[in-house]
């Protein structure tokens, strides 16, 4: 048994903690039952389950630490692992950045379990794979998909009194539809902590359609051009951005954030109609509500009305800079608009609708430029209609500088545990051609 009660898990490293004779200890404990389907060529290739449980116990003496974990939890073995920790802190050098165990916190009750998708049957992973397959099939498309769901827990104890606890289900699902001519391509993912909001055929579908819509792509000339972001394919640029709001690394120099020995708190750094916030509580994407460090997650703005409004402080850095510790977002929420994707094409005299980007990697990290390649689906939009398919390009650009050229924001869509809007943007770089499809 992978998932202990919050009770089990206490019990367990109570009796871990028993045997410690360290200054401070912090044991971390968590387990897992997920399940999986693949498909390929419109097969089935492969369907699993996995169970996994851990335990990791920290030992330290003074600013020395050590680590070490198992994963059986009978007496013989929680007291074996725990004087192991303890062997190699002696061993270990200082660390002048510890930071000792925090006492006992408040954490808000969290939402990320739904009972439905921890009770998902091997059955209903075949449902899934057969809403991809069949449609695929009708269409002259080749499906290969990849559906996984989870069920887990974390747990978390010291010896200063701390204790948290949470249980969190999710599923993702993702699959590529190829044309059997080889020249068309579409894609579509779809993560939720509720599987009871996902629709494993409109899913499918919209690959599918993405797939049939793309094939003998035209090449036109790169350049600058208004483009419609759909979600997939300004998340990673988003998230990339969202990692240049730690304080330490813009205090140091090292980030968009710096400015002048200090950082770009309290200035407008994109468009005023730019507001993003963490919340672990959104009903939409919700998070456990304590981080690995034991801190407390609350709801937090990070840019509001295009302006900077908080920095993530660690504890350590935070105590080195006399403020107060602001934990790193658990999620990344973009506040949109109203206008659906097919208000957004309906309203483009010309641009390019592109469906995700990827193989993103940076360029310079202190604009924030990146490049990577369009795919699975790039098409030119002419007086409000998708006229065809296009070849995909690379592009250079920064999510800064695309986050100043918004035209209008859309509605909001759940991606990789975020939620962000269609975006329509102007001046969006182009730089080459790709042949890949």
């Amino acid at each position: 048994m992978a998932i202990y009660t919050k009770e089990e898990a206490r019990k367990i490293m109570e009796k871990a903690l028993s045997f410690s004779s360290a200054d401070a200890c912090e044991i971390n404990m968590s387990g897992s039952e997920s399940g999986n389907i693949r498909y390929a060529r419109n097969t089935v290739s492969t369907s699993g389950h996995r169970s996994n449980q851990t335990l990791v116990v920290q030992s330290s003496f003074g600013k020395k630490s050590g680590t070490a974990t198992i994963d059986e939890f009978d007496d013989a073995s929680l007291e074996k692992v725990v004087k192991r920790a303890e062997e190699l802190a002696k061993l270990s050098p200082e660390n002048p950045e510890f930071m000792e165990p925090l006492g006992p916190q408040t954490y808000d009750e969290s939402i990320t379990y739904v009972d439905k998708t921890a009770n998902i049957s091997p059955e209903y992973r075949a449902s899934v794979a057969k809403k991809s397959i069949e449609p695929a099939n009708a269409k002259d498309v080749t499906a290969a998909g990849f559906f996984n769901d989870r069920h887990g827990f974390s747990a978390m104890l010291n010896s200063k009194g701390l204790f948290a606890y949470n249980q969190a289900t999710n599923m993702d699902f993702t699959v590529t539809m190829r044309t059997n001519d080889g020249t068309g391509s579409g894609w579509v993912t779809r993560d939720f902590n509720d599987v009871s909001k996902f629709d494993a055929s409109e899913a499918s579908k919209v690959a599918i359609d993405k797939a049939v819509m793309s094939k003998q792509a035209k090449a036109i000339e790169p350049g600058k051009y208004t483009v419609i972001l759909e979600p997939a394919a300004s998340i990673d640029l988003l998230s990339n951005m969202a990692y240049s709001f730690d304080a330490r690394r813009a205090d140091e120099g090292r980030s968009f954030m710096s400015k002048d020995g200090g950082t770009k708190l309290g200035e407008k750094i994109v468009d005023e109609r730019v507001n993003i916030y963490s919340d672990p509580l959104h009903h939409d994407v919700p998070s456990a509500t304590w981080n690995g460090e034991g801190q407390p997650i609350k709801k937090m703005k990070w840019i509001e009305n295009g302006v900077v409004k908080n920095l993530a402080y660690s504890r350590y850095w935070a105590k080195e800079k006399g403020v107060e510790p602001v934990p790193f977002p658990s999620n990344f929420i973009m506040e949109g608009g109203s206008a659906s994707l097919e208000d957004l094409i309906k309203n483009t005299k010309k641009g390019i609708l592109v469906t995700r980007l990827w193989y993103i990697r940076s360029v310079d990290p202190q604009t924030l430029l990146y490049t990577g390649l369009t795919r699975d689906g790039t098409f030119y939009i002419e007086n409000g209609k998708l006229k065809h398919p296009v070849k995909n390009f690379r592009f250079n650009e920064s999510p800064i500088i695309m986050l100043n050229n918004l035209e209008t924001l859309g509605q909001q869509v759940r991606i990789d545990g975020n939620l962000v809007p269609y975006m329509k943007v102007r001046d969006f770089t182009f730089t080459s051609l790709s042949d890949a499809v």
